[in-house]
């Protein structure tokens, strides 16, 4: 026999409305009701129709993360730390008593993919939806985002970005929190020709992403300032751009150092193609730093650890992803305009130091 809310009401002396906001965790209920209402539950091992209840709310129990590639470091400690704050630990006691089901959606990087996961989402009347990482670029693809996130914020979806900025159109987000991808590449080139380098070679990420275009356009700025780029336009002529895994790094850097062999530095687009680049420098034969400097970006928890431990941007990931899954949970207040830029901090290490000249 099928157990019903009545039924639940009934063993823990409370009206089913009373069982249902204990449930669904959207009304204040004392403390000793809801222990009563919980024990009952789980006495009558009631499990709660889902989408029978998504039908008669706004939204589901189900919270949808997208990430790029969730065996990245750089996504998966963002949808983790979400993912504390919407699953949430509960009270010990395995018990649902107002978590969210959060679900971590793959795209692959592919922008086709992003818009059906959100129809997908829409579908199952989200309850929030919170997109990590940096954005393509493309206009068609930011209108047709533009029009998916209004369909569901007006749906009761509440929308949260988490590491890139907001769309060029369109107010349906509660909040975007943008890492300052542009400052952090500035300060970063800026350490490096404080040092003394002039020739600096730079592996970019793909073209169309706004990550890859904030920290190329803070290095150009660098260079600008340090009269390095203006008239021989050496910030195009050595960067490369490619994906985010080592292997681009490797192969990116090999191309560099055969396009300019007399190079002295190497920017990489993460710590992950920090990695191939330094793989590149010594299967030439090259020292790290001593004849090339090898930076990254993000502060990855490998950075570290590598060997000269690598200079690097240091990223609050698992800060901002706790944030945004308050954020998407309603725990904590948008902030004002609903844009927050989230600060870069420069991490120096082994991997960079010569050349000083005179």
């Amino acid at each position: 026999m099928t157990v019903t809310l009545a039924d639940v009401a009934a063993r823990a002396r409370v009206s089913p409305a009373t069982v249902s906001r204990v449930l669904n965790g959207n009304y204040p209920v004392a403390a000793s009701t809801r222990e009563r209402v919980l024990r009952a539950v789980d006495d009558l091992d009631y499990v709660l129709n889902g989408p029978a209840s998504s039908l008669a709310a706004a939204t589901s129990d189900l919270v949808g993360i997208l990430v790029n590639d969730i065996a990245d470091p750089f996504f998966g400690i963002m949808a983790g730390a979400a993912q504390t704050q919407i699953g949430g630990p509960g009270d010990g006691s395995g018990r649902a008593g107002g978590e969210k089901l959060a679900v971590i959606c793959n795209t692959g990087g592919s922008p086709e993919r992003e818009l059906t996961y959100l129809t997908l989402l829409q579908r199952q009347r989200a309850a929030a939806v919170v997109l990590t990482g940096g954005a393509v670029e493309s206009p068609d693809h930011q209108a047709a985002m533009a029009a998916k996130l209004a369909k569901l914020a007006d749906a009761g979806t509440r929308i949260v970005f988490c590491g890139r900025p907001p769309l060029p159109e369109g107010d349906a987000l509660v909040a975007a929190l943008a890492f300052d991808n542009r400052g952090g590449g500035r300060r970063l080139t800026e350490h490096l020709i404080s040092l003394g380098h002039r020739r600096i070679g730079y592996v970019a990420g793909p073209p169309e992403r706004t990550t890859t275009r904030h920290r190329l356009e803070g290095h150009r700025e660098a260079l600008r300032s340090a009269g390095l780029d203006a008239e021989s336009g050496d910030g195009e002529r050595l960067t490369v751009h490619g994906p985010y895994d080592r292997r681009s790094g490797y192969e990116a850097t090999l191309d560099i150092l055969r396009r300019e062999p007399g190079i002295t530095a190497v920017v990489a687009a993460n710590d992950t193609v920090a990695l191939g680049a330094c793989a590149a420098v010594r299967d030439q034969g090259l020292r790290i730093p001593q004849d090339i400097s090898v930076a990254g970006f993000d502060d990855l928890p490998f950075s570290v650890d590598a060997v000269p431990a690598l200079t690097t941007v240091r990223l609050p990931l698992f800060e901002a992803g706790a944030r945004a899954g308050r954020l998407a949970m309603g725990k904590e207040n948008p902030p004002p305009g609903g844009i927050a830029t989230i600060a870069a901090e420069l991490m120096i290490r082994g991997s960079t130091a010569p050349p000083r000249v005179g």
